[in-house]
């Protein structure tokens, strides 16, 4: 079971297990971080789902496609290295244990 960690701007953080093939955006809906709105529902219509990826982690995450890329333009928190829809982040073995930071906003 993949586990992803939520760091809330709060300072908290809030560590979760969930099946493969949750999504971080999934994973975070389920175990109540609210910093993550998912408005869309992870259909990639909005940038609600938006998370800022620990650098340790970079290297193993999925390419980002062309439409992400263009949602990631409109996230009300600054974009930053790291930067992705976490509806787009699949968790699986070659995830497993990722880190991602939550932003103060998602409006």
């Amino acid at each position: 079971m993949p586990k992803v960690t939520f760091l809330r701007p709060s300072g908290d953080d809030i560590a979760a297990d969930v099946g493969d093939g949750t999504s971080v955006m999934q994973a975070a809906v389920a175990h109540g971080v609210t910093e993550i709105v998912a408005e869309c529902g992870g259909t990639l219509a909005c940038a609600t789902c938006h998370v800022y990826v620990a650098e340790e982690h970079l290297d193993r995450l999925p390419p980002i496609s062309n439409d992400e890329q263009e949602m990631l333009d409109f996230t009300a928190a600054p974009r930053e290295t790291g930067s992705r829809l976490s509806c787009q982040l699949p968790l699986g073995p070659e995830l497993d244990g990722i880190v991602v930071r939550c932003p103060e906003t998602q409006y």
